[in-house]
């Protein structure tokens, strides 16, 4: 393999150094270093950090590669600064069998920008009402850690016991979708005094709240490990600090979005801003950063979530809910968190990559490892970025199949240059290598 030697970055936003790659690993970290034969990359005025990790990407492949593939998902998520992503298990056909994930891995591998994680189904079909394949997922060659039917709530609370103690066994983790689906018919958007205004059906933060806290009390019974998958509520933030406060093994992620937009995008009834779970209040939106930044949610996941453009350039009642957003994920959370304080660039790193490594299992795979530090010896998965560059988001210049971007023509701060997945580039100069 080609050695690097990076001039001029400064990890974690901290002192200038130089940075070695070689042979899949970080060789050396030091000051005014010299490699004869290495290719040189200035990173002058570059913030390095860990590669990304992504615990909730909707890769749509297979069944739906009019909306996304592995391989357009996998650029979008390396020009983001992701050198992992986990794969949702709602594909056509759902990953509930170690058949299916294991296509998932192998098309990863074969696109070879990202390390392409399959999540599989907890139910069979994603139906809610039989437990899948969940163990031999777990042997498979895509050594599924993850399980979740997100898009669907595993609601039948018998169910949710019986998957806890069963991927307990797996060293595993259960990430639900928190949607009590009784509560959630019709729904358009958050529910409040906007939705009555707008005529759109309510989706209340109850919906989302009583699912966490049965959950919590279920995982706490059953000792198991709890993920929740994009926690929009302020009711929700409170619940997850109560429940880790009692010792509860769960962990939360959060979205962008929801770190960023309020229910107000919907007074345009652009469909762009459907989402599941909807867009909050400021208040929620405030309780989310907060929750962020005290650790009480563990991790940022980008719910990227691309629809063919007949799904979204519709009337609002009709739309699909999801957005894009795996190259804007870093952007968005230096926007809302960095910039104004909540963190700073080792709290980013954190949240973004060792928090959802370890959450996914991967911090402990050796030369594949993900989440690991800015250290020699260790797997050479790193990011720089430039922290000075502001760029307005153009939905036809991204990477993905789709354009459900809610960030179009929003002036974002900060820009993926370099991406490096073992030591290989996958993105130079802001451009994918494949």
């Amino acid at each position: 393999m080609t050695t690097y030697l990076i001039k001029g970055a400064r990890p974690y936003g901290e002192d200038t150094v130089d940075i070695v790659l070689r042979d899949s690993i970080i060789a050396s970290i030091g000051e005014d270093l010299s490699v004869p034969g290495a290719e040189v990359v200035d990173a002058t005025g570059l913030v390095a950090l860990p590669g990304l990790v992504d615990l909730h990407t909707h890769l749509r492949e297979p069944g739906r590669e009019d909306a996304e593939t592995v391989q357009t998902g996998s650029r979008a998520a390396a020009l983001g600064g992701f050198t992992a992503v986990h794969a949702m298990a709602n594909t056509d056909p759902v990953a509930d069998t170690a058949g299916v994930v294991e296509q998932v891995w192998r098309l990863g591998q074969e696109a070879g920008l990202v390390d392409v994680v399959p999540v599989g189904a907890v139910t069979v079909g994603l139906a809610g009402t039989q437990l899948a394949e969940l163990g031999a997922m777990a042997d498979s060659a895509a050594r599924v850690r993850v399980f979740s039917d997100d898009g669907h709530c595993v609601a039948d609370p018998a169910l949710m016991r019986r998957a806890l103690e069963y991927v307990k066994a797996l060293d595993g983790v259960v990430a639900q979708h928190a949607e009590e689906p009784r509560l959630t018919a019709g729904a358009q958007m958050h529910e409040g005094d906007r939705s009555a205004r707008l005529g759109l059906t309510g989706w209340p933060a109850a919906a989302e709240e009583a699912i966490i806290a049965r959950d919590v009390l279920l995982a706490g019974h059953v000792g198991a490990r709890l993920h929740v998958c994009h926690v929009s509520t302020a009711g929700s933030v409170d619940i997850l600090r109560w429940a880790k406060f009692r010792g509860v093994q769960v962990t939360a992620e959060v979205t962008p979005h929801h770190l960023l937009l309020t229910d107000e995008c919907a007074e345009g009834y652009d469909p762009v801003f459907k989402v599941n779970p909807p867009l909050r209040t400021d208040a929620d939106v405030q309780a989310l950063r907060a929750g962020l930044a005290d650790g009480t949610i563990d991790a940022v996941a980008t719910d990227h979530a691309p629809h063919a453009m007949e799904d979204k350039e519709c009337e609002w009642a009709m739309a699909r809910p999801g957005m894009i957003g795996l190259e804007q994920a870093l952007s968005v959370v230096v926007d809302t968190m960095v910039e104004t304080g909540l963190l700073d660039w080792r709290g980013l790193a954190d949240r973004m990559s060792v928090r959802p490594a370890a959450i996914g299992r991967l911090e402990g795979l050796g030369l594949h490892a993900q989440g690991r530090p800015l250290a020699p010896g260790e797997p050479a998965n790193l990011v720089l970025v430039d922290p000075a560059f502001r760029g307005t988001v153009d939905p036809a210049a991204l990477a993905s199949r789709s354009r459900n971007s809610p960030y179009a023509g929003r002036e974002l701060p900060g820009r993926v240059v370099h991406t490096f997945l073992r030591g290989a580039p996958t993105v130079l100069d802001g451009k994918a290598t494949r």
